[in-house]
Order: C-alpha cells, then structure tokens, then sequence
C-alpha cells in the first residue's frame, strides 16, 4: 500500500526551516562541495601531475562510484534520514490495532489524526480519569481530610487498592489508588464521600462532562465497569485527559511509576504500582490512565511531553495499545508546530467618559505560546473584546480587554490589553462655583464686545 510522505521540521542546523529553506541549503552544500573537487585537482595540476594523469584518476573515480553506486547510495540515504530525518512516513488506520484512536495537541485540542474518534465506545477504567479528578477538586477546595472507609464504599467487584472497612486514608490515597491501581473500592469510596451517594457523583460526572463539551460521554458507574449506557469516545476522552492534566496534583500522581501510600489506621505505608506500562516504554511519556473489561477490551488514555510539545492519545479496544501509542506519538509530533502570539505593539484609543483626557490609549502587554496542527495555522481566528468606551478614574496597568485566539470553538488563549496611564475623574463643580463661573464667562463676553466696539470706533 502507497504512503504518503509528510515534511518536518530537520534537525542540527536545519531546525524550524521551511521546505524552500531546505532545497535552498542542501543545493548550496552541494555547491560547495563541487567547488571543493574543483579546486583539488587544481592543487594537483600546480604540483606537477600530468594532465593526462588528472584524467585517469577521474575515470577510476567514476568507474569506483558506478561499480558500488548501490551501495554508495544506500549509505547516504541512511546517514541523510538519520541525521535530518526530512520525511516521515504517514500513519494509515490499519497501522493502528485499536478499534477507536485519536491523537490532539493538548493546548488546542486540535485533531492531528483520528479513526472512528467520535464512536461511542465502553472506556473501562479510564472512566477514573473523571472520577479522581472530581476527588482531587473536592480535596483542594474542602482540604486533603481523613475518611473512614464503610461496608458500603469497597461493595464492588474488579481490582482494588486494598481497601478494607475500618481504614482511615485521606483523599489523596484514594485518588492515587484510582489512578494507579485501578482501584475500584477507592473510586466507590470517592464517590460517596465527595456526593454522599454514587447516584449523585455520577450526576457529579455527568455535569461536568457538559461543562467541557463530552457530548457523545455518559458516566453510569463512578469505576468503569460494564453497565448499559455507560460509554464515550476517543476523541472525549482525549479532551478530558488534556483538560486534567492541567491539574498539578493529577498530573503529579499519573506521572509516577511507583507512589508511597500512608494509611492513618491502621497505621502502615503500602507501594502502590502503575499499571500504565507507557511510562517505561515511551520516554516521553508523563501519564494518563489505563482500562479493561472484558466488553470494553483495552483502553488507554496517555500523555506525552516534547520539546514544550504536550500531545494526548487515546486507544479503545486495542489488541497491542503500547505499540499504538508509540506510532501516535512518532507521527504526532512530526505534524505540529509551535506558534508565539504576541500583542506587545497592539495600540488603541478609546474615549474617556468623565476623565480628565477625552482619550485613553490602551496597549498589549502579554503574549503565549500555543501548539497546533501544521494545516490550522491559517484558520485560527483573532477576536477582539474591547469597550467602546471607557469610564474614569482610570490607572495604569488596569485591564481594559482582551485578544482572544480560536481554533474553531476551542479557545486556544488570550493577551491582555491594559491601561498606558493614569486618568482621573473630572471634578464635579458644585452649584456656587457654576454660578460664579457663568457670571465670569458674561463679564468675559461683555469684555471683549465692549473692546471690539472702541476699535471699530478709533479707526472710522
């Protein structure tokens, strides 16, 4: 089967460049290498060699390049694609054994490559990703607190962290044991503690997967186990992995092959292992999570971090997901480029309602780095969120709006526009001082009638 051939950017010294910029430098290498035989056989006709001699030497040149030229070739083909690696070979759908996969660009959630990404498919144990975050929320909003486990949070089938009625752990063991271990007695035990019931988390669950706009995603269990309606898919499934792994503490706890747990009753410390393999397989690996059931097969939502470039992959029902994810990510990161937005000259004036100036002029002040597609960089859009007026007192460095930057419907950033000065606020005059003030203004008038008026009369 033909494979299309994708550019990227070269290594060494040709890192960033454009295509033209390539084909430019590679004919001027070549170039110079010409020169470069030029002018030794001019060092050896000056050294008295015949010309006769300077031919046969070329002939056995030739001759020796023709008699090995497969050869010859085939190393400088290796040594050019090792070294600069141009091309890359594109990814086709049978490459990949999952049934669903998906890769994006964490910061714009932009599609780099996708099959049957938008299939709604059981998720298994990456359902976790959902429920630990929720677990991790409620633990910084409310404080990393201590539960004693019930009967009722480990009464569930499947893998577990170890959980027994009667222990103690705070929030954040429960989180690292959703996250690591799988556990579904910590994900149940979650659920009652943040909800007070699983019916209401998964309420929780499903609210949230809203708010972030999973709309092929439904939660019916706060585990991942097989139940009726309980399914996403992978292009969801990615964008909830990106979205948590902003959160630092999450991102802390997938990151880490191996994490200490401390049991406060009874008091003890277990090693909880990760079951996401990718960590040791792939060296950019920093997370996510891992799945299976038996209806679902294997799931497995990671992340991976390159040069500043965060990508996201998701596989569903994959017979070899490991291998799956190292090709996502060697043809990933081939297709991305990184772009800075920056607003530092933007300027522009805006009247002042009751100021001291008639005009402030506001001015960019911050910029940011995004990361997308090859393709997108010519259909992100730039929208400006400025009032049309302003009122005073005004002081430098205040917000006065915003540029924001969109990729589609995702909003990929923001610059901040601000204040260049200080305006104060017009003093109000009180009713006296207007009077004064417009008997002042008569007697002006009067003034300068009365001072036209002898002019007009001493030059008649």
């Amino acid at each position: 089967m033909s494979k299309n051939l994708y550019f990227i950017s070269l290594k060494t010294d040709f890192k960033n460049s454009t295509i033209g910029e390539i084909i430019i430098r590679l004919f001027s290498k070549f170039l110079r290498i010409f020169s470069f035989s030029l002018n030794l056989f001019r060092v050896l006709r000056h050294a008295d060699i015949t010309f006769y001699k300077i031919r046969r030497f070329k002939k056995k040149i030739i001759f020796l390049f023709f008699k090995y030229k497969k050869i010859l070739c085939s190393f400088f083909l290796i040594y050019f694609l090792t070294n600069y690696s141009i091309f890359v070979l594109g990814l086709e759908k049978n490459e990949i054994s999952a049934k669903s996969a998906i890769i994006i660009c964490a910061d714009s959630n932009d599609i780099i490559w996708e099959k049957n990404a938008h299939e709604p498919r059981p998720m298994a144990s990456t359902t976790k990703i959902m429920t630990a975050l929720l677990a991790i929320e409620e633990s910084e909003s409310h404080g990393n607190r201590n539960i004693e486990i019930t009967k009722e949070m480990i009464h569930v089938e499947g893998t577990s962290m170890g959980l027994c009625e009667g222990d103690i752990v705070n929030f954040d063991a429960l989180a690292a044991g959703m996250l690591l271990s799988s556990g579904n007695d910590a994900a149940n035990a979650a659920a009652i503690l943040v909800s007070g019931t699983k019916e209401k988390f998964i309420e929780c669950m499903n609210e949230r997967a809203k708010q972030l706009g999973l709309e092929n995603t439904s939660f019916k269990t706060p585990s991942g186990l097989d139940q009726t309606g309980h399914y996403s898919t992978a292009f969801d499934m990615a964008t909830l992995g990106a979205y948590a792994m902003e959160n630092k503490k999450f991102a802390e706890i997938v990151s880490q092959k191996y994490k200490k747990i401390e049991f406060i009753n009874p008091e003890k410390n277990i090693k909880l292992k990760n079951h996401n393999k990718l960590l040791k397989l792939y060296e950019y690996c920093i997370g996510i999570k891992t799945g299976f059931t038996k209806k679902s097969g294997r799931c497995l939502v990671s992340c991976a971090e390159k040069d500043g470039v965060r990508l996201i992959a998701v596989t569903l029902k994959a017979s070899n997901d490991w291998d799956d994810h190292k090709k996502l990510y060697n043809f990933g990161f081939s297709q991305i480029t990184n772009r800075v937005f920056d607003e530092s000259n933007f300027e522009i004036e805006l009247p002042v309602i009751k100021g001291e100036k008639e005009y402030l002029k506001a001015i960019g002040t911050t910029k940011f780095h995004c990361n997308f597609k090859l393709e997108s960089k010519s259909k992100i859009q730039r929208i400006l969120d400025i009032p049309k007026t302003i009122n005073a007192p005004i002081r430098k460095g205040d917000l006065i709006g915003d540029v924001n930057y969109f990729l589609g419907k995702k909003k990929i950033g923001k610059n901040a526009i601000t204040a260049s000065e200080d305006i104060n606020e017009k003093k109000r005059k009180n009713i006296f001082r207007k009077i004064i003030d417009l008997f002042k203004n008569i007697f002006n008038f009067l003034a300068r009638c009365v001072s036209y008026i002898i002019q007009i009369f001493k030059f008649s």
